[in-house]
């Protein structure tokens, strides 16, 4: 069989791993690579997203556009006679008229075991419910946003250690598999996409800075699952002495204490009561300043049995 000619839509970094390995993979001929348009960084400089840095380094023809779904770019991309288009974290809505602009139509990965975590920020929602398997989906895309039939998944057991970071750089890894086994599969003929079950429907909602401020009246297992959720951003902070305070590592213990309130301080560690359980801190990040041990924190903050976190 000849190489399948592909057009790849992507941007954030999550999307770049996948690309190099399709453009290594001798089954795919990478047509061109479309991405969103350069935006401004580091001084109003305007930087080009990480998967056109990529297909720039690799040789690869690239474009950046507002959408996709104009008709002088669908005629460009129909121009490109490719079979299909891969879809990874592009960041833009897809019209009907573009899917149906290829013979397969267009593939997407989508960070999660779908149906569950359909949306914006699934690896964030999923670790936020205390879940502990995720993995990637490969569907077929539809009008609907990620209710397409599902070719294939790759499951990941997750672990106490597991946040956000590590989970984003493990399923990347995940996505390359599905594209190299199932998407092979599926333009030869042999894989038909699964319904999705629709009654399994969860939704992982565009996360919200203000989410990350802690309510110190939840769980303390709930408030250590936002704070690896989270990680990156926008992290979780809470408040002392009027400043915001990150908190970046912690465990949780089975102590009962005020919500809020400090209850024990060691040489490394202090202990703030939740809603249920407490919460030892491990590591923090202080207003305006860089993340530290408690061990150092203490010394410039000694914080002592009673205080109270909050504003």
């Amino acid at each position: 069989m000849s190489k399948v000619r592909v057009i790849f839509l992507g941007t954030p970094d999550f999307a770049v791993t996948p690309l190099e390995a399709m453009a290594q993979d001798d089954h795919f001929d990478i047509v061109h690579v479309i991405s969103q348009p350069d935006k401004p960084r580091d001084r109003m400089k305007l930087t080009p997203s990480p998967v056109k840095q990529k297909a720039l380094e690799l040789g690869l023809p690239v474009t950046t556009t507002e959408s996709v779904n104009t008709p002088d770019f669908i005629d460009f991309v129909k121009s490109l006679k490719a079979d299909v288009a891969v879809v990874i974290a592009f960041g833009q809505i897809v019209s009907q008229q573009f899917l149906e602009s290829f013979p397969f139509g267009a593939v997407n990965v989508h960070g999660s075991l779908l149906p569950k975590w359909r949306g914006a920020a699934p690896i964030q929602r999923s670790l936020e419910a205390g879940e502990e398997e995720t993995g990637v989906a490969l569907q077929v895309m539809v009008k609907q946003l990620d209710a397409g039939p599902v070719l294939g998944v790759r499951k990941l057991q997750v672990t106490e250690e597991d946040d956000a970071t590590s989970i984003y750089e493990k399923l990347k890894q995940l996505s390359c598999e599905l594209l190299h086994v199932e998407l092979m599969d599926y333009v030869r003929g042999h894989l038909v996409g699964q319904k999705q079950d629709e009654s399994l429907v969860t939704i992982a909602k565009k996360i919200k800075k203000e989410e990350g401020e802690i309510d110190w009246n939840q769980s303390a297992q709930s408030i250590r699952n936002k704070m690896r959720a989270f990680a990156g951003w926008p992290g979780v902070w809470s408040y002392y002495q009027g400043k915001s305070l990150k908190i970046l590592n912690c465990k949780v213990e089975k102590i009962k204490a005020k919500p809020g309130v400090v209850n024990e301080v060691t040489k490394n560690s202090f202990v703030v009561g939740c809603g249920e359980d407490s919460l030892r801190i491990f590591e923090v990040q202080p207003e305006s300043k860089s993340k530290q041990l408690v061990e150092s924190f203490l010394r410039g903050y000694p914080i002592k049995t009673g205080d109270v976190l909050s504003k």
